[in-house]
């Protein structure tokens, strides 16, 4: 998986398109990540104890990772990840500037 938690994102297909947020959960298994305030939906419970009321909470559902673009740090672009290997070390770098993530 090439995205982190804490990479800027911003999302290219979907409700959500144009977007931008921070990775706040990566899921490598099912090619997901979690960004804050996005793909958000709404959730009507029912009250499960006398006394208390019925809600409308709101959920943040993980995004496919095909659906989000990495924004880089330094250009500011929204640019794919490729890989350098320096000093014995992998390193993520941008694909329009060329710099290290």
């Amino acid at each position: 998986m090439k995205l982190k938690v804490n990479d800027e994102v911003k999302v290219v297909s979907g409700k959500d398109k144009g977007k931008t947020g921070k990775v706040e959960k990566v899921y490598p298994k099912e090619n997901k990540v979690l960004v804050g305030g996005m793909n958000q939906y709404k959730r009507h419970l029912k009250k499960q104890v006398q006394g208390q009321e019925s809600q409308i909470v709101t959920l943040t559902k993980p995004l496919p990772v095909f659906n989000v673009a990495l924004v880089c740090p330094k250009c500011g672009k929204q640019t794919r990840v490729q890989f350098e290997i320096e000093k014995g070390k992998k390193q993520r770098v941008c694909g329009k500037c060329g710099k290290a993530i």
